[in-house]
């Protein structure tokens, strides 16, 4: 393995990690992608750490994701579920997650509604701290997959031309992967309804574009975001049906682009509407990819930042 260190003893968001940290993630990633896809999937590397995934919010995905990354390195794992609306910020935060680490835990997974409760929590614990997913603020492993995925395909990330479609709003992946691709010289769009582009975005260094087909006739790479029907507050378009008319891909739409695009998605899918089932299936899709990519990159973000531990 690397030798080097990460800059940052968390993970709390691509902002806070440079370009040579995200380079010995993927370094690091492509060796656990030979562990894994091997017969005996295990290594003993974090054989004496002991993890919490403490998720305050719903999540299938991620946590079995990163439950399986922590398994593969032999670490030992604790699971701890809470709704959100028995959860509050400041002091029931602080109180649950130093119940758990009078266990002796010495990194924290956690995922929660509120922007920066990662970095609120690595201020008062000695744990270290991932960041799964703090509100629409930051999921930094969403996006070092989602790139390393592109870097896997496409040979390198530098240069390609990635769009991301969707509720920009309402989305901590959109803002990770904007910050991560730029860091790895991609240029990058976004493309949605008007409702569903934050204002000013355009400070961040990325194109906007309200016409899908002219998104993906410009793009290598097309990122389709699920539609976070549970953090609108209120109806920023008409119906699914519509957005789905006016911002679903279909394989019509696919085939009539005058080049092949990769098309990716951080799921869960909504089939029929963000994206159909032809397209998610197509050979064009790699979506089935990032998720196996997403096991060996978080392996990869966990050992590195174990290895920093005294």
């Amino acid at each position: 393995m690397a030798a080097e260190k990460l800059s940052t003893r968390h993970l709390l968001g691509i902002k806070d990690i440079n370009l040579n940290d995200i380079e010995l993630i993927f370094e690091t990633a492509d060796n656990f992608k030979d562990v894994i896809n091997r017969p005996i999937k295990r290594v003993p590397s974090l054989r004496d750490i002991t993890i919490a995934n403490i998720f305050f919010e719903n999540s299938t995905r991620t946590k079995l994701s990163f439950e399986l990354a922590e398994k593969r390195l032999s670490a030992d794992v604790i699971n701890f579920a809470a709704s959100s609306s028995s959860v509050s910020k400041g002091e029931t935060l602080i109180d649950t997650v130093n119940n758990i680490l009078a266990m002796k835990v010495d990194m924290v997974v956690m995922r929660h509604p509120y922007a920066g409760a990662g970095v609120f929590l690595s201020k008062h614990i000695n744990a270290q701290i991932v960041n799964a997913g703090d509100g629409a603020h930051e999921h930094p492993t969403q996006a070092l997959l989602d790139a390393y995925s592109i870097r896997q395909k496409l040979g390198d990330v530098r240069g390609k031309k990635v769009v991301i479609v969707g509720d920009i709003l309402h989305s901590r992946v959109a803002i990770s992967n904007i910050l991560c691709l730029q860091k790895l010289g991609a240029e990058v769009m976004v493309c949605g309804p008007t409702t569903l582009i934050p204002k000013h975005i355009e400070a961040l260094g990325v194109k906007v574009e309200h016409n899908l087909i002219k998104a993906l006739n410009w793009c290598d790479v097309a990122n389709m975001l699920r539609i976070q029907m549970e953090r609108q507050d209120i109806k920023y378009f008409p119906s699914l049906r519509e957005y789905a008319m006016m911002y679903g891909l279909n394989k019509q739409i696919l085939d009539n682009l005058d080049k092949e695009i990769i098309v990716m998605h951080p799921g869960p899918i909504n089939r029929g509407v963000e994206i159909t089932s032809d397209v998610a299936d197509s050979k064009q899709s790699i979506i089935l990819d990032q998720v196996e990519n997403g096991v060996a990159v978080r392996m990869a973000v966990l050992y590195l930042l174990a290895s920093q531990r005294d």
